[in-house]
């Protein structure tokens, strides 16, 4: 496998934690170059596994003899019966629901409208990620990842990105956005998804 490794993503949150996660593998993980002036896939699949070998395959393409990365990760509510899933990006979007200025408060802030009234101990569900590796667009790989979580009432802690806020994690006490980078690459979807992934090129 290839040192460096082209992740097609322009999330700073992803590319932040997959740069940490490659570095502790001695690998290093750079975007795809050239990645805002090509036309976005399509992401049209029904599930994180569809989306992230669609991405991995199309984006591929663009960047012949490299292994390039894509994932597709969001949060699965399971009294929402797994929404807002696939759609975690765009889920305050998609309903026309919009209270502030960025897409991630807007997101959470729908997602508590949603499990309004909910007792605690329904408010379970979890992070999951599915990372695909592709070259000259041939699928090599895909690997998946998740954590188990409780969504809480009110938001906490200022790091991480998406959901983290709401995002509690029970064993440890604390949100996703109140951990630090090595603990949350410890154990995020993300993290478990990228570790399956290399055993694979090992």
């Amino acid at each position: 496998m290839a040192r460096t490794l082209y992740v097609a993503s322009t999330n700073p949150g992803k590319l932040r934690d997959f740069a940490l996660a490659a570095a502790a593998h001695g690998r290093l993980i750079l975007p795809l170059p050239g990645l805002d002036a090509i036309e976005p896939a399509a992401e049209d699949g029904l599930t994180f596994e569809d989306n992230a070998r669609e991405k991995a395959l199309y984006y591929s393409w663009f960047l012949p003899g490299e292994i390039v990365l894509a994932d597709d990760s969001g949060l699965e509510v399971d009294i929402l019966k797994g929404a807002p899933g696939v759609r975690s990006a765009r889920y305050a979007a998609d309903s026309g629901f919009r209270a502030a200025a960025t897409d991630d408060v807007n997101n959470n802030l729908f997602l508590l409208q949603q499990l309004a009234g909910v007792p605690d101990d329904q408010r379970g569900g979890r992070y999951h990620c599915v990372l695909a590796a592709a070259q000259d667009s041939t699928s090599l790989v895909t690997a998946h990842g998740t954590v188990e979580g409780r969504i809480l009432s009110s938001p906490r802690g200022s790091g991480g990105f998406g959901y983290d806020p709401l995002f509690y994690l029970s064993a440890l006490e604390r949100t996703m956005a109140e951990m630090d980078d090595q603990a949350k690459w410890t154990l995020s979807h993300r993290g478990h998804a990228f570790r399956a992934l290399l055993q694979h090129f090992t």
